[in-house]
C-alpha cells in the first residue's frame, strides 16, 4: 500500500468488522494475517487506518528482506440479508 489507501488493498482483502466481544472495529486481512484481527479501532475508519499500515508494512518488510508474499485468494463477498 501507499499510504492509507495505496496498491495492496488492491491485491489483498482488507476489512473491518464489528465485535460484539472487543467492544470495537476490528480490522482483517485473511491473506496475510490468517489468524484473525490484527487491529483495533472506535470508528471503522479509524480501524481500517490502522490496518491499512499494518499491511503496507507487512507488504514492505517482506519485500525488503526478499520474502514472498502470499498469493491473494480472499475474495469479497456482500453480506446480504435473506428472508425465510
Amino acid at each position: 500500500m501507499t499510504g492509507s489507501l495505496g496498491r495492496t488493498t488492491q491485491f489483498f482483502a482488507a476489512f473491518v468488522r464489528w465485535s460484539d466481544e472487543d467492544n470495537a472495529y476490528v480490522g482483517y486481512c485473511p491473506d496475510l494475517f490468517p489468524a484473525g484481527g490484527v487491529c483495533h479501532g472506535a470508528t471503522p475508519v479509524e480501524a481500517f487506518t490502522q490496518l491499512s499500515e499494518i499491511v503496507d508494512d507487512a507488504v514492505t518488510t517482506a519485500q525488503a528482506q526478499g520474502l514472498p508474499l502470499p498469493p491473494p485468494r480472499t475474495r469479497p463477498m456482500r453480506e446480504v440479508d435473506v428472508a425465510v
